[in-house]
């Protein structure tokens, strides 16, 4: 598919964010110079407080269902709640409080109809109920004759230490997004057989480890607001009751896109919580880069199959006017440039980690040596000598 642009220079673009957080995609548009902002939507209040911080002239509104316009905007932005969407969530789709809020935003979208539309969630998005949720978010843009594009993105890509999937769906009145969204690709790069961080999610242990070589897996905001449940690293070369460790929560930012302390301004226990519902900046930094480009002369080439409506949604796709076509691109638009690859270690060590607690560790050990699940023995090996070091 070859897709052409018009060579106008492009502008940033007036955006209104919706379900803001702490202003993950804001901040990245902002650093591509792709994004001007207009006003911030935020309902919960420690979110308010760090948008407060960071944005003291930017307005809050703080109710999607209580808004009246999009203030003209040229861009919408919506990190939508994926509490009724993820897998660990109430899995009940659209018709869910929270995620269901998004079809409001859809209705002022169709009323007001903005030039771009960016919205951003979990992969499961794709599948839930047969992918109906997806279907009903694309069957909305299409009534009000937006093309569509969307891309399941790994924030590795952007040389994050952080294994994050998320669907990112950009919808236009102006021109095909595809040719933004697929304009580049790469193959992801093979994990090293050896390094000197390994990730793993020790909340679990009887179906699978999130085992993650040189990076963490995807960071949460935990099981309730004041229960934090940040993923754990193996260090092999640390001292013994250093090896098994989490990230402390400026570390997490980092891992984020953020500035350590970014979320200073909210109070402790909710701190987490902001984290790991926040969008990775330098996912929305790349999509501001698409979208700085978008009136430039370019040639977009990638290939593509004709989808049939029944299909199951696949990592990429895009469409209009009730005809989609998959893409056949990959998760990794490209590979990390010098200089931006994290290191996970070096991250620990400059912005903090404390060990992984007794209880914890030997919870995750025992479901680990109970399941079938394949793994590592000197990561076994490990995990036995941190729980001896602070056996009670």
């Amino acid at each position: 598919m070859t897709s052409t642009a018009t060579t106008r220079p492009a502008v940033s673009l007036s955006t209104a964010s919706l379900f803001s957080g702490i202003a993950g995609i804001e901040l990245g548009l902002g650093r591509s110079g792709a994004s001007s902002l207009l006003a911030f939507c935020e309902r919960w209040e420690p979110a308010r407080a760090v948008l407060g911080a960071h944005f003291r002239d930017v307005p809050v509104d703080d109710d999607v269902t209580s808004l009246g316009d999009l203030r003209g905007a040229e861009l919408v932005t919506a990190g939508f709640p994926c509490t009724d969407l993820s897998q660990a969530g109430h899995t009940r789709g659209l018709e869910g409080l929270q995620s269901g809020l998004v079809l409001q935003v859809l209705q002022l979208v169709q009323q007001e109809r903005p030039q771009w539309l960016l919205l951003e969630n979990v992969p499961n998005l794709l599948h839930l109920g047969g992918g109906h949720a997806m279907a009903r978010i694309i069957e909305e843009l299409e009534k009000a004759d937006y093309r569509w594009a969307y891309r399941v993105l790994d924030s590795r890509f952007t040389g994050l230490a952080q294994r994050r999937r998320r669907v990112i769906l950009l919808a236009s009145t102006q021109q095909d997004p595809a040719s933004l969204l697929f304009s580049e690709d790469a193959v992801a790069p093979e994990a090293p057989v050896d390094a000197d961080a390994y990730g793993f999610s020790w909340t679990e242990g009887n179906r699978g480890l999130g085992w993650a070589v040189g990076a963490i897996p995807t960071l949460k905001g935990g099981t309730t607001i004041r229960v934090p449940s940040p993923p754990a690293v193996w260090l092999p070369g640390a001292d013994c009751g250093h090896r098994i460790v989490r990230p402390s929560i400026e570390a997490a930012e980092v891992l984020q896109g953020f500035e350590p302390g970014w979320t200073a301004a909210a109070p402790e226990r909710d701190r987490w919580k902001l984290v790991g519902n926040a969008v990775s900046t330098r996912v929305a930094e790349w999509v501001g880069e698409q979208l700085a480009r978008r009136n430039t002369a370019d040639n977009a080439v990638w290939s593509e199959e004709f989808l049939h409506e029944d299909a199951p949604w696949p990592i990429a796709a895009r469409g209009c006017d009730g005809k989609r076509w998959r893409a056949l691109v990959s998760e990794f638009p490209r590979l990390p440039e010098p200089g931006m690859q994290q290191d996970l270690a070096t991250v620990l060590t400059t912005h903090g980690s404390e060990p992984l607690s007794h209880r914890a560790t030997k919870g995750f050990r025992d479901r680990l040596v109970r399941s079938r699940l394949r793994y590592r023995d000197d990561f076994r090996q490990a995990l036995d000598e941190h729980i001896a070091f602070y056996a009670p």
